[in-house]
């Protein structure tokens, strides 16, 4: 089964974080592509992506014991990735050899560190290849093929 990490963008569209008049759109769209992968794919989460939308969710007014609960229901949902001293040091790479910021570049090497196939982000480099983890873009007008294999 491939495996498929989510950025943090990922899952505040997924908890329903509206900023923007265009966001109703992306949580729609995020809801339905997770449902859709239902099956298909094992959905990881690095534990930077959670503590990052704890802070979302914080800053959208979410009492913090709500945010809490959505972030132990995300736990419970997807496969979480550790940051270890390796997925650190990759990350230090990331930033030198492909210019993403430090913590981006964490969640991309907890990614490549668990054997993804794809990272869906919003904000990332589309289409960067690294370690075997291709930076995909769930809204791009034409889906990365990998995703639009698994969707349909």
């Amino acid at each position: 089964m491939i495996r498929i990490a989510l950025d943090t963008n990922i899952l505040a569209y997924l908890a329903g974080v509206i900023r923007h008049p265009e966001d109703a759109r992306k949580v729609a769209a995020v809801r339905s592509l997770i449902a859709g992968l239902s099956g298909k794919a094992a959905m990881l989460a690095p534990i930077q992506t959670l503590g990052e939308l704890f802070v979302v969710l914080s800053r959208a007014g979410t009492p913090a014991s709500e945010a809490r609960a959505m972030l132990l229901e995300f736990a419970d949902a997807f496969e979480l990735l550790e940051s270890s001293a390796s997925v650190m040091k990759a990350a230090l790479d990331l930033v030198v050899d492909h210019k993403l910021q430090y913590w981006d570049a964490l969640i991309l090497s907890a990614a490549a560190e668990a054997g993804a196939a794809l990272l869906l982000s919003e904000d990332m480099q589309d289409v960067l290849v690294w370690r075997g983890v291709t930076l995909a873009n769930p809204f791009a007008a034409t889906p990365h093929r990998k995703l639009a294999a698994l969707i349909g």
